[in-house]
């Protein structure tokens, strides 16, 4: 519970850091440097080029995570509940528990407001620590246009925010929501904000590492890329290939 503690002291002090990975070596590296690491079934779209998330399967998620359980030593580590594997209380808890059973994570993650809010209350009765997750909800969003621009959707979304932390998540992320909606989210509800292209007044954010790494080929207005990834693999690679070409590898150090 001590990481848990350290995440909610954080509001209004100190950003918290969330990064996504699906295996063990990003995670081990990523790990150093955040509070929270998250196993996102944007799994679908950035490893198996799924064209949404709905496709993503109880299973993936459960053995990505298994991997990422090894790399991750320090951070809180929250697993993406998939798509029709929460669909009322008793299927979560069934599925919720099956996932925490198996990767040994601290927390899964659910998408929606309203209409989860009972599931949510259901799971932390039960000691399941749940992050909440409001704005595009890509397990359902027909379209990913940003949200909190109309007066109606701005009042739902600030709605929901409420319900989650009435329901007892211990953070929330606000993915695509309009800046000024995500500030008052941020200073209404008394648990941590992350976000994900909804400005710099949230708690913390979150970006898929894929993408902050230049691996992913996304284009999206709230992805940052801080490196070329694909460049120095593919350096590295034709260096490879030209030391084989001209018998300059293996030499007699990397042979037996």
């Amino acid at each position: 519970m001590k990481k848990f503690l350290k995440i909610r002291l954080k509001k209004n002090k100190s950003k918290i850091i969330c990064l996504t990975t699906y295996s063990k070596n990003i995670a081990s590296i990523i790990d150093k440097h955040c509070d929270l690491v998250l196993v996102g079934d944007s799994l679908g779209s950035v490893l198996y080029n799924f064209s949404s998330t709905k496709k993503v399967t109880l299973d993936m998620m459960i053995e990505h995570s298994k991997s990422v359980r090894m790399g991750v030593k320090k951070s809180l580590m929250v697993v993406d509940m998939p798509h029709n594997t929460y669909r009322n209380p008793k299927e979560a808890l069934k599925n919720a528990k099956k996932i925490i059973s198996k990767t040994k994570c601290d927390a899964v993650k659910l998408e929606g407001g309203k209409k989860v809010f009972q599931t949510i209350k259901t799971l932390v009765k039960n000691k399941i620590p749940v992050m909440g997750h409001l704005g595009v909800l890509p397990q359902s969003a027909k379209n990913f246009k940003f949200k909190g621009k109309k007066i109606t959707e701005r009042k739902i979304i600030l709605r929901d925010s409420k319900l989650l932390e009435e329901a007892g998540v211990f953070s929330m992320v606000l993915e695509c929501i309009e800046s000024s909606l995500a500030r008052e989210i941020t200073k209404t509800v008394n648990v941590p904000t992350i976000g994900i292209g909804a400005s710099i007044h949230c708690d913390g954010q979150v970006l898929v590492t894929d993408d902050l790494i230049g691996l992913n080929k996304i284009s999206a207005r709230f992805i940052k890329r801080y490196l070329n990834i694909k460049k120095q693999i593919n350096d590295a690679v034709l260096k490879f290939k030209k030391d084989v070409t001209q018998n300059k590898f293996p030499t007699k150090k990397h042979s037996y």
